[in-house]
């Protein structure tokens, strides 16, 4: 597991929101553009996901990315962008 602090977690709770309430529901998660969205019961603990990528947004702020490939992190994490730059 890699922690990775180049994000701005603010940026990925939008992308979060964006997935959630632009995507489609499908069993409790969300999908959009490629990029699907859940959390645990309570709602404290977020995820976003993209193939072989999870990134678990924690509470009081941390995040940890899991992932198999470099290149799905980067495809990931140019994806966040296209859809932040969308939105604003």
């Amino acid at each position: 597991m890699m922690k990775n602090n180049t994000v701005a977690l603010s940026d990925l709770l939008q992308v979060f929101n964006l997935v959630t309430t632009q995507g489609s529901k499908t069993e409790g998660n969300y999908e959009y553009q490629g990029i699907t969205a859940w959390h645990d019961f309570d709602g404290y603990t977020c995820f976003l996901g993209y193939k072989d990528l999870t990134l678990t947004l924690l509470f009081h702020g941390r995040y940890t990315f899991d992932f198999e490939q470099q290149e799905t992190l980067d495809v990931f994490l140019s994806k966040v962008n296209k859809l932040l730059i969308a939105k604003a």
